[in-house]
């Protein structure tokens, strides 16, 4: 078996190789450039990759934007990658090299891969939510990844946790990931200290009272929202991704303050730090793509 993987991102692709069914060796990256070659360069690239990596016996792809998951085609993109809407790229790939391709979310993928080799894998039914410019988020129930009706379900950032709230890129107001994202913690400490911080400047600046009253605000939004989603899903884990979470001392402060807004019979949700880091979509994209390969046998 030799499984070619890719996982392609608004800022680079990265791609690997497996010829074992349960290990991804990554093998480099290409700069995607997508605002300047949009889609159609995004394929290019996918097949100029995978002309290097060939022979190979099926393709697993996580991608940025929502993906059909029978057809592979992009059903939604939005102008990060432009014109990346409707092409048509598990048709396009196996076309070109007569192989099964397997095309998922980028965020869908990274859970599939912690439920087949990280975080996810000791429990039946978790949420994967990935805090950074935004918040993407994936539920696997009883097993089973939830697609939803058009494979779109898991955006989690974009439940509405302030009515009338700030403004949202998804063009709604109030969204979870205006208040909770790490985008909109850099925002907050911006607003009250006029300084452009990243995450981890913030973090090295918690001794400054400003600094750390704003990451403490800003935990309470995460919190808010963890709080909602467990009581809708009752799921036995939580895996959360994201730099952000490398910082021990945020996943002590989730936990403590989770378990005051939890009811009973909701305190034995196990809340965790993602295993895989940036290989969950490579190794997602391996687990469906030998998933796609055992359906054609």
């Amino acid at each position: 078996m030799r499984i070619a993987v890719l996982d392609i991102g608004g800022t680079a692709i990265k791609y690997g190789i497996a010829e074992s069914p349960d290990n991804v060796t990554p093998l480099g990256e290409m700069e995607t450039r997508a605002k300047q070659d949009g889609g159609e360069g995004i394929v290019k690239k996918a097949e100029a990759i995978l002309d290097t990596l060939s022979p190979f016996d099926a393709v697993g792809i996580s991608t940025a934007g929502i993906a059909d998951i029978k057809t592979g085609a992009i059903t939604y993109a939005n102008e990060n990658i432009p014109h990346y809407t409707g092409i048509p790229l598990g048709e396009h790939l196996r076309n070109r090299y007569g192989v099964p391709v397997a095309v998922r979310n980028d965020v869908h993928a990274a859970a599939i891969g912690e439920a087949a080799f990280g975080a996810g894998k000791d429990f039946r039914s978790f949420l994967c939510l990935t805090y950074g410019t935004g918040i993407g988020g994936a539920a696997f129930l009883n097993g089973q990844l939830l697609s939803g009706q058009t494979d779109s379900a898991g955006h989690f950032g974009h439940i509405t946790t302030h009515r009338g709230g700030k403004p949202c890129g998804c063009g709604n107001y109030g969204c979870y990931e205006a208040y909770a994202s790490v985008t909109a913690l850099c925002a907050l400490v911006k607003e009250r200290t006029g300084e452009n911080l990243n995450g981890r400047e913030i973090f090295a600046r918690l001794g400054e009272p400003v600094i750390k009253q704003s990451l403490s605000d800003w935990i309470d939004e995460v919190v808010v929202g963890l709080a909602s989603l467990i009581h809708a899903f009752n799921p036995e884990g939580v895996i959360l991704g994201g730099g952000v979470f490398n910082e021990s001392v945020l996943m002590d402060e989730i936990k403590a303050r989770l378990s005051t807004l939890l009811m009973p019979t909701f305190q034995q949700t196990v809340i965790c730090k993602a295993a895989l880091g940036n290989r969950a979509g490579l190794l997602g994209a391996l687990a469906i793509a030998k998933d796609a390969l055992l359906k054609e046998k």
